[in-house]
């Protein structure tokens, strides 16, 4: 039995929480200014995402409140039936679900759509973490190791199979995991010669896929790599200090769907550099923060928490602007906390509340 001292709560980090509130207004702020063009032609309504993205936002806060002042252990010890829940709308939204720009990814709820594979993520953070906090024997052996992974090849085959950059977040927040768990470092050379292995074979799978790398090796000469031209155009637009708030010209049809995966190239231009620096530097701040929180945790379960978050987030903002730059294929992830997606945007801020509510029970 936990002592009256363990099992005292303190003030939850109020760092993290005011970096959260910053990502979410400056979100807010930057999807309406990168919205309004397609809002207007699409729905005869500037603000229709952003609407849209304001109401998810709320509905992400009261979450985010609510998981903030639970134990998280509560949420760890429904972890196995979350995870189940996740595959079993994976598995849904191959038969049902509604299909959007070629891809079938979103269930529908009525008058709301949800997208499993936002849940998926947190399923497995919180899944990862009960399965390792529960392990008996040495966390330092290659059997270990293998079995962590294999129990996340169902939920990865699942969600890769209509949604590959989101199966690639997954296995990546299980290697951090496993990392984090391991006193040893000479076995993840092998498990990364396997994972090459992976990609390759799975790449090579599908003729789109291994159309990406070409596109991705030469944009130009491909009539998919429009959108990856017209972004470097944005960013090189941008120069140092921007066009200014709202007067980005790439986003006014130029940039496909420029509220989504490419919100980066409208914040370069609309910006330049130093907005785009700044925005970064907001983000490393707030994985500094998840580290903190993950390092100073009362016990295992939520230093895997926090790490889990801190590495889904590293993840997807390092990919997100990876694509947006060309430096890897374009895998179509989007920008935490920015780009337009309501399911993306309430799981995000209920990560937070996750990892607020482990900082207020540290050590």
């Amino acid at each position: 039995m936990k002592s009256s001292r363990e099992n005292k709560t303190g003030r939850p980090d109020l760092a993290l929480l005011a970096l959260v509130l910053a990502l979410a207004v400056f979100g807010l702020v930057i999807l309406f200014s990168a919205s309004a063009y397609n809002g207007s032609v699409r729905f005869h309504d500037a603000a229709y995402y952003f609407k849209k993205q304001l109401f998810a936002t709320a509905l992400g806060m009261a979450a985010m409140y609510v998981v903030s002042r639970m134990d998280y252990h509560f949420f760890v010890m429904l972890a196995p039936g979350a995870y189940l829940c996740s595959m079993a709308f994976s598995t849904l939204v191959l038969f049902v679900g509604r299909e959007i720009n070629g891809s079938k990814r979103w269930l529908d709820l009525g008058p709301l759509s949800f997208q499993p594979s936002e849940f998926a993520k947190v399923a497995v953070i919180l899944f990862l973490a009960w399965q390792i906090g529960k392990t008996k024997s040495d966390t330092s052996g290659i059997w270990f190791m293998c079995r962590t992974m294999l129990t996340l090849l169902p939920i990865v085959g699942l969600v890769g199979s209509n949604n590959l950059s989101t199966a690639v977040i997954i296995l990546g927040i299980g290697v951090l995991l496993v990392f984090a768990s391991n006193p040893k470092y000479l076995q993840f050379i092998g498990m990364g010669g396997a994972g090459l292995a992976f990609v390759a074979v799975f790449l090579a799978a599908e003729s789109y896929r291994l159309e990406r790398l070409a596109i991705w090796r030469n944009p130009e000469k491909y009539e998919k790599g429009f959108q990856t031209i017209q972004g470097l155009y944005a960013i090189g637009s941008g120069g140092l200090f921007g066009r200014g708030l709202g007067n980005s010209l790439q986003k006014l049809g130029f940039v496909p769907e420029a509220q989504n995966d490419m919100i980066f190239s409208i914040i370069c231009e609309e910006l330049g550099l130093v907005g785009a620096g700044c925005l970064i530097v907001i983000f490393g701040l707030l994985l500094w923060r998840l580290c903190v929180i993950s390092m100073h945790s009362r016990d295992l379960e939520g230093a895997l928490v926090s790490a889990g978050i801190m590495g889904h987030m590293a993840i997807q903002v390092i990919l997100n602007i990876s694509v947006v730059t060309n430096t890897i294929p374009n895998t179509g992830i989007t920008l935490p906390f920015v780009s337009y997606g309501g399911t993306s945007v309430v799981f995000l801020l209920a990560e937070m509340g996750l990892a607020l509510s482990v900082s207020s029970h540290r050590k």
